[in-house]
């Protein structure tokens, strides 16, 4: 099969978009530059789909490597024939081809390959034709070396067990079997119910495999791990040995009985514990994907928060014994200043705390604050709006998932290398707010507490797709060429990290950035990279007001081309919306449909931000704990984590509630994401509270 069948077969697309999109990525185009910029040619692919032939073109590399590692394996075995060679040049599922190898892998010596080397195959081959005559009449002319006769019956019944094992076709309806009709089980491991308290649900537990939802089969994935439960997945023996017995049980004679007797073993000691093991590794492998894709949803939301700008900021890390570190910082981030404060037990310098808190904001002119919410986090919150500032101040609250791994980077010690980890970790909180993307970049996707089950699935696999969801989200908002970080940088379609520091580099050396043409005296940033990167790349105030759009530079002949029609200038075009509604495609047949529908978008609204403001939640200040909480109330919260089943949403205190799917209306039951976002304000009404396991049931009033 040609890579191009491949990759339709098994995305549904166009040829065409297909064969397109595959040249492109192999000229090195990245995939948020196809899906912005190349529409014309992938035919409008976005980037789900572009990052969908991405990867089936990995698949396909992959399965053709491996099939050519089993065809040089048979060859030199002289076991190659022509019929199996066609037979594995055209499996592309893998599964179907490792059973297509099964009989030839070099394994360690097995019952069967014993009975081989005492010479008993042909009798083996005899009882399995099963065309009559006695098994022990056969027996007789193999009873060598002091070979016993009931020896001899085994040795060829270990043989045929083998042969039935290796069979691609009934591995192939077994497989069926497993993947329709297995229960899965699971159990307590003796003597772990004190360690296993929190899976004690699933102590004796049963349900059909297929029927599991992902994030209960990676809690059960993660107990056995964990040594807690013992889990199985098997359909029921006999329906599984009768399938083996109308595949080779041709009657009701001796032979026949023998061969019933090798396909029961066949199944319990070698079909059974590997098609058992195939299921569960299908199951996980899918749980995985659902779990990525939550995973990836909330990360991207996450990224995509609404910033509060280029403000200054004073950001507070809460403490209650060590203090709370406080930092200023101006509009771009830059440590103006920091100090620690005592206001909470024990020290309660509270006076103290709030005169010094006064006077940052007064001497550095700040325009927000920012507060942790971690430990101490409400305390700190209400002891900041019980000051009399000298001007209006918005106080937000700020998750800190992750500060602590950015604080003892070393990018934090790189950026701050005359700062312990509290400064640090202050510093990032009132970054978040500034501009989370800018931020979260620098961190781990996987600290940054939007997560289901993160660490149980496949880590290769999750990273690939937070690193797409990453570049996606970069790529999207767009990045200021001179304030940006050489992190926030290296994730710009085309640019690697060594061509973010030399830019970085260039504009310590250079100053100011003036225009996009002048990334090309950047060193090591050539026409490819200019061409992937340059649509991506903002200069506000720069020398050509389209170098702070979307619009790619390959395109400012169209742009200046349209000014010129209208008899107006450039300057006066953009943003003019009486203008560009008037305009139509088919008076600029030199520019394609997507292209001219794109550019009329982004000269609109030239340059803005898709990402919402960010705005203030009041928390209920009745509630500071568990216990002060009643079925009934009602709260205002921020939605914090999506899972398949349901969303957590943070009320102000330590323990988050959550919004069981069970409490969504039918139409959001299968995916909550579709009701509920992260960061969303909600309102929720607390339906049950649980102290002694810190469980809060809510749900949402809209």
């Amino acid at each position: 099969m040609h890579k191009n069948d491949f990759v339709r077969k098994y995305s549904g697309l166009k040829e065409k978009a297909v064969s397109s999109t595959i040249k492109l990525l192999n000229d090195g185009a990245t995939v948020p530059f196809i899906a912005r910029y190349r529409k014309e040619i992938s035919g409008g692919l976005d980037e789900v789909e572009i990052s969908h032939v991405r990867d089936l073109v990995k698949k396909y590399d992959a399965v053709c490597t491996r099939q050519k590692s089993i065809l040089s394996a048979i060859d030199s075995q002289g076991n190659l024939s022509y019929e199996l060679k066609q037979a594995i040049e055209s499996c592309f599922d893998s599964v179907k081809l490792e059973d297509l190898y099964l009989p030839f892998k070099q394994k360690r010596e097995t019952r069967g390959e014993r009975a081989r080397k005492k010479g008993l195959e042909p009798l083996a081959k005899m009882i399995m034709s099963q065309r009559g005559g006695s098994p022990e009449g056969m027996a007789q002319r193999f009873l060598t070396n002091g070979l016993a006769l009931v020896d001899a019956i085994d040795g060829a019944k270990d043989i045929m067990a083998e042969w039935m094992n290796e069979n691609a076709n009934l591995r192939d309806r077994l497989r069926k079997l497993f993947d329709r009709r297995s229960i899965l089980h699971s159990k307590l491991v003796k003597g772990k119910a004190p360690l296993a308290e929190k899976y004690r649900d699933y102590f004796d537990f049963s349900e059909r495999l297929d029927r599991c939802a992902s994030h209960r089969f990676l809690a059960l994935y993660r107990a056995e791990r964990e040594g807690l439960l013992s889990i199985k997945a098997r359909p029921d023996d006999q329906e599984a040995i009768h399938i083996l017995n109308r595949f080779f049980v041709k009657g009701q004679d001796e032979s026949s009985i023998i061969v019933a007797d090798a396909a029961r073993d066949a199944y319990k000691r070698l079909l059974r514990l590997s098609l058992e093991n195939e299921i569960l590794n299908r199951t996980k492998d899918r749980a995985d994907k659902e779990a990525i894709g939550v995973f990836t949803k909330n990360l991207r939301q996450l990224l995509l928060a609404p910033p509060f700008g280029a403000k200054r900021i004073l950001a507070i890390d809460p403490g209650f014994r060590t203090g709370c570190k406080v930092v200023c910082i101006d509009e771009v981030g830059g440590l103006l200043t920091n100090a620690t404060i005592y206001p909470h037990s024990p020290q309660k310098e509270i006076s103290k705390a709030r005169s010094k808190i006064a006077q940052m904001v007064q001497a550095y002119k700040i325009g927000a604050i920012a507060i942790g919410d971690g430990t101490a986090g409400r305390e700190t919150e209400q002891l900041i709006k019980s000051i009399r500032f000298d001007r209006d101040l918005e106080v937000f609250i700020v998750r800190e998932d992750g500060a602590s791994i950015y604080s003892a980077s070393s990018i934090a010690r790189k950026e701050f290398p005359n700062y312990d980890v509290t400064v640090r970790g202050a510093v990032s909180i009132g970054r978040r707010l500034m501009d989370p993307l800018a931020e979260l970049v620098k961190i781990d996707p996987k600290s940054v507490g939007v997560g289901q089950y993160q660490h149980e699935v496949n880590q290769n696999l999750l990273k690939d797709a937070l690193d797409d969801v990453v570049v996606s989200s970069v790529n999207a908002v767009g990045v200021d060429v001179n304030t940006a970080s050489s992190y926030l940088l290296s994730y710009v379609s085309g640019l690697s990290m060594s061509i973010a520091e030399n830019i970085i580099r260039y504009r310590d050396e250079n100053g100011r950035i003036n225009s996009r043409s002048e990334l090309r005296k950047v060193k090591r940033l050539g026409d490819k990279a200019f061409e992937q990167a340059a649509g991506f790349i903002r200069i506000r105030n720069g020398k050509n007001p389209l170098d702070n759009s979307s619009v790619h530079p390959e395109s400012y002949k169209y742009v200046n081309q349209i000014a010129k029609q209208q008899v107006i200038a450039l300057g006066e075009l953009i943003g003019n919306s009486k203008v560009l509604d008037e305009l139509k495609k088919s008076d600029y047949p030199e520019i394609d449909s997507y292209t001219f529908s794109d550019i009329i978008t982004e000269l609109k609204k030239p340059g803005r931000d898709p990402r919402k403001k960010a705005k203030v939640l009041e928390f209920d200040h009745r509630v500071k704990s568990i216990v002060d909480l009643k079925p009934g109330m009602v709260l205002s919260g921020l939605v914090t984590n999506v899972t398949n089943f349901g969303a957590f949403v943070n009320i102000g205190i330590k323990e988050n509630g959550l919004i069981h799917k069970s409490n969504l209306s039918d139409e959001y039951v299968e995916d909550p994401s579709k009701f509920i976002s992260l960061h969303e304000h909600v309102e929720v009404e607390i339906i049950e509270i649980d102290i002694s396991r810190k469980r809060i049931g809510m749900k949402p009033l809209k």
